[in-house]
């Protein structure tokens, strides 16, 4: 998982002095979001700086304050304004809404494999390299031989993109690369090109079209044929986080302005939010729709902040929200003390120490006092609270998980980190390290206590089977949906643990920042690493059907996707949605659950967003809300079920669902569910019919029972199959919310949307009855 943090901006004087206003506002950045591009062959940016000038003034402030045009696939700008001058802008027609300019975070081989898509499998029909796969990330890297053209043909005709910035070529490849920074704020490990100093960008890239390279590992560990789910597809990176770990909306938005004009077939997206934001002023809800509307999918990863609820990121109903699970691989680190007691801890540990043993000693006994450091300090090997001196040469125990650099720079030899908290993923350290558990920590700490002259060693890593695969990790972030609970977030699992793939020789191979080694493939684990194995999946559906809809292939993804053991889960589908994906059954699911734009619309509608809103966002005239009053989600087409309860009232939901069949002619399918016996299911018709390729059938389902007091999830499945042939299988979860908590709209569908964390600008009239 990847490092986060805030640029610091530092001004020239002068610069500071044009950023105040007459009030003394500093002006910050904030992103003017108007919806779609209008037709005709022009550039909006005069349109822009014309409305800057209205409040600013002139057109010299205008083009001052102007960050971002966007104008290539959707209509709005980036500029520097103060709280005054936003005030202004929300009134202007045209504007939807007007938002701060939020800082989002990254969300830091064998894995294709463990999800049925092996080597060789993508010659399914169509053609591969006529897919694009665009990626918003902290770069790539295009020397690695992951990204080698040996072979390829020149790029798709109907590309668009552009290789920009020093330092950087693109081949058949990499066939486009763009960099985006509105701070215009770089640390001196940063490249002013689509160059990848962090690895983050390199690493998502190959997960999900990396070419076949045999013989990568990390240091030994791993060692196998890397490859992504689509080798022959092609990449096009778009550079919008940096060395700061962060990366800012006006980027990310002039990201998806540009990919989507550039012509991607799928766009990945390893980043979000840590707060809830509403869709009109989240930045991948926004582009991600105007992505939809031109026939591209977003993949998006779902954060990395569980296990705890309503924790997810990405979760606008367009994008496809991944989770995080286990392959059948753990990397182990073993600790072999003088008594001969050994201790089985998680670490990708590269360092061999060949059996020799070291001077092993407790945190706490090497106070660094001179830095007012003491032992109830000490004892968590925090950087400079280590006295170097009785550390020199010797093991450290210490009573907590950080990076090493602690011991690393008191010029330890490796270090033992007693730890409970992480049980299901490793990290790699810069000097030889493990992880224990708590329990075992204390036992090496009776051992140093009671011996004169306590020595260990640490075992170089090793890989194990790991029986209990797949389970989604730990870090994961859950479900439910903090904005529209009637949408089961996250979609679907996929690996994203201990995941070996590309890597920036210049970026450190471990989480701390003074590891100087160099490596060309790393291991690391995020949801980061889950959203490219989806992208790469859907990328292999597309291949084999291009005319398919984000929609479509978005469905294919979760009703084929392979049950996940639910006592391995208390939060159920909160963790892994429809379950891990399996694409080879995923480029034949039968039927479809296709959503248009038409559906979305209506979906917003439900939301409580007006029909000028709508109008500006599509730039159609005809949208238009048929009902004004916020309501339930349910009609939506989506592929899962989910129900909200308020405490204490009864169950009482009805779905509308139409499949559409991408099968063959003169197909039947007949329904199966289960859900716990307290909880009535009804569906009509239960068999569906058709006689044709592309027949749409509806049916609906309707979800009654009694209260169920204070109870997280409970859950079921719809399932419609054609014997053996086909299983089209439908998550269906039913829970508990206290009233007000997280519903956005009361029992009786009175209250309007309730958008209490909202920082955005509302232009007047965007809800109700315009």
């Amino acid at each position: 998982m990847a490092k986060a943090g805030l640029h610091v901006l530092l001004f020239p004087l002068l610069l500071t002095a044009l950023l105040q206003s007459c009030h003394g506002q500093e002006r910050k950045v904030h992103i003017i979001y108007m919806g779609e591009r209008p037709q005709g062959d022009f550039s909006l940016a005069s349109t822009h700086h014309s409305m800057l000038e209205g409040v600013l003034g002139s057109i010299s402030s205008a083009k001052e304050s102007l960050v971002y045009s966007y104008g290539r696939s959707f209509n709005g700008f980036a500029a520097k304004l103060t709280d005054e001058e936003v005030g202004k802008l929300s009134e202007m027609e045209g504007v939807i809404s007007v938002f701060p300019n939020h800082k989002l975070k990254l969300h830091t081989t064998r894995s294709w494999d463990f999800v049925n898509l092996p080597a060789g499998s993508g010659k399914v029909g169509g053609t591969q390299g006529d897919v694009i796969i665009g990626l918003l990330d902290t770069g790539i890297w295009p020397e690695s031989e992951s990204f080698s053209d040996e072979g390829l043909s020149s790029p798709p005709s109907k590309w668009k993109g552009k290789c920009i910035g020093a330092n950087f070529t693109c081949n058949n490849k990499i066939i486009g690369a763009r960099y985006y920074n509105s701070d215009n704020s770089f640390d001196s490990t940063d490249f002013k090109s689509p160059r990848d100093s962090e690895g983050h960008g390199t690493h998502t890239s190959s997960t999900a079209a990396g070419r076949e390279v045999a013989g990568a590992s990390y240091f030994g560990l791993a060692e196998g044929t890397a490859r992504g789910g689509v080798p022959s597809a092609r990449i096009a990176m778009y550079k919008v986080c940096w060395s700061s770990g962060s990366c800012s909306s006006a980027d990310v938005l002039a990201a998806y302005d540009d990919a989507i004009a550039d012509g991607v077939d799928i766009i990945s997206v390893s980043l979000g939010f840590g707060s809830f934001l509403q869709y009109l002023e989240d930045p991948i809800a926004i582009g991600s729709f105007h992505a939809m509307r031109k026939g591209i999918l977003t993949s998006a990863s779902a954060g990395n902040s569980g296990p705890y609820p309503f924790t997810i990121n990405n979760y606008a109903p367009w994008i496809v929200t991944v989770a995080a699970s286990t392959i059948d691989r753990k990397f182990v680190a073993q600790v072999v003390l003088g008594n001969g007691q050994v201790y089985t801890g998680l670490s990708i540990n590269s360092f061999n120490l060949y059996g020799k043993s070291f001077p092993l000693i407790w945190g706490g006994d090497a106070a660094n006092y001179s830095a007012g450091a003491d032992t109830e300090i000490s004892k968590f090997c925090s950087l400079g609270t280590l006295n170097s001196y009785e550390v020199l040469g010797k093991i450290v125990l210490c009573e907590f998980l950080d990076d090493g650099t602690g011991v690393l720079l008191a010029n330890g030899v490796g270090t033992i980190m007693a730890d409970s908290s992480i049980k299901d993923f490793a990290f790699n350290y810069p000097l030889p390290a493990t992880v224990i558990s708590t329990e075992d920590g204390l036992r090496v700490l009776d051992y140093i206590r009671s011996t004169e002259k306590p020595i260990a060693t640490i075992l170089v890593g090793e890989i194990w089977k790991d029986v209990m695969a797949p389970y989604v990790v730990s870090f994961s972030s859950r479900g439910p949906n903090p904005i529209t609970p009637d949408i089961l977030k996250p979609d679907l699992t996929a690996p994203g643990v201990d995941i070996l793939a590309a890597w920036s020789p210049v970026a450190p191979p471990s989480i701390a920042f003074e590891d100087t080694r160099s490596v060309n493939y790393n291991i690391i684990s995020g949801t980061s690493m889950s959203c490219p194995h989806v992208s790469g999946a859907a990328a292999y559906i597309k291949a084999a059907h291009p005319n398919w809809s984000p929609a479509a292939i978005k469905s294919a993804l979760m009703t084929t996707a392979s049950n996940v053991d639910p006592k391995k889960h208390e939060d159920l589908e909160f963790a892994y949605g429809s379950g891990q994906i399996n694409p080879l059954r995923a480029v034949d699911p039968g039927l479809v659950y296709d959503a248009s734009e038409a559906d979305y619309i209506d979906f917003l509608c439900r939301q409580g967003y007006n029909t000028t809103t709508l109008k500006l966002i599509t730039g159609d005239n005809s949208s238009f809300c048929t009902t004004t009053v916020p309501g339930r989600a349910w009609s939506l087409n989506y592929p899962s079920f989910s129900v909200a309860v308020e405490d204490g009232l009864p169950i009482r939901a009805v779905f509308s669902r139409t499949v559409t069949n991408v099968g063959p002619p003169n197909s039947t399918y007949t329904l199966s569910w289960y859900m716990p016996p307290s909880i009535n299911v009804v569906v009509e018709p239960s068999v569906l019919s058709f006689s044709a390729t592309g027949e749409k059938k509806s049916f609906t389902v309707k979800v009654y029972g009694p209260s169920i007091a204070q109870r997280p999830i409970t859950s079921g499945a719809i399932i419609w199959n054609q014997g053996v042939l086909h299983m089209v299988r439908s998550p269906l979860v039913v829970y508990t919310v206290l009233p007000g908590s997280s519903l956005p709209f009361s029992s009786s569908s009175k209250k309007k949307a309730n958008f209490k964390r909202s920082s955005m600008y509302h232009k007047n009239g965007i809800f109700g009855h315009k």
